[in-house]
Order: C-alpha cells, then structure tokens, then sequence
C-alpha cells in the first residue's frame, strides 16, 4: 500500500511538471512571459529589468511605490488610462515621449495574464430550487 502511495505522489508530480510546460506554449507571449520565474528583478523596487526599467522608475516611483505597479495588471490601455486619471487627479506631469517606453515595459510585463483552469467555465446551467426536508 505503501509503494502505491509513493508511485502515484511521483506520477503525480511527473504529469503536472508535464502539463505545465504544455499550457505555458500555449499562452500569449506576455502570459507566458509572467510564468517566468527566471525574468531578473531590480533589487531597489522588485520590477523585471529590461531596457526601459530605468524610465519607468524615474517616471513612476518618484511619486509612489513600485508596489503599486507590481501588484497591477492592466492591458496597455489600461495603463493609459491610469496614467491619463494620474494626470487629472494628482498632477503628473505629461510624459511626452517617454509614454511609449513607459507603456511598453508595462504592457510587456504587466499586462493581464492567462489563467490555467482545470476546466472550461460551465456555460448555460440551468439552475433548480433544492428542496429542503
């Protein structure tokens, strides 16, 4: 009984190394790039180096934590917009040509990404009252 516990835990564990893999091919490129765990982090704010980190720091941790991008997850116009409400509401100066730079870097890894699911969400349920005894 024994043996069989420890042989199924192993298949278990070789099947879902498997399965990841697979399914992370799958995703879009930003998706897969958020599965990533071998993306280098800026020590000073936690956020993925690149070309453009630089930017994105002098543009945007100036007024607030990198926290705060690194816990969000907008599409590129997202972004544009929570920068555009930064404007209106807390005076953030206009970015002028560095926007692009900044809305690359955040587009390219912190847009949304792909969840993997078990199952596709059940579709059409029709629904029945329970009776209660």
């Amino acid at each position: 009984m024994k043996n069989l516990v420890v042989t199924l835990i192993g298949f278990a564990i070789l099947m879902s190394s498997f399965v990841d893999k697979n399914a992370a091919r799958n995703l879009a490129p930003t998706s897969a790039i958020a599965l990533s765990d071998t993306l280098k982090k800026d020590t000073e704010t936690g956020m993925i180096v690149d070309k453009d980190l630089y930017m994105v720091k002098a543009q945007c941790t100036s007024c607030h934590s990198s926290k705060l991008i690194v816990q969000n997850r907008f599409t590129r116009d997202g972004w544009k917009q929570k920068i555009r409400w930064m404007q209106a509401k807390h005076n953030l100066w206009d970015l002028g040509e560095t926007e692009k730079q900044v809305l690359d870097y955040l587009e390219k890894y912190y847009a949304p990404t792909a969840t993997l699911a078990r199952r596709q969400p059940l579709k059409d349920i029709k629904w029945y009252k329970l009776e209660v005894q």
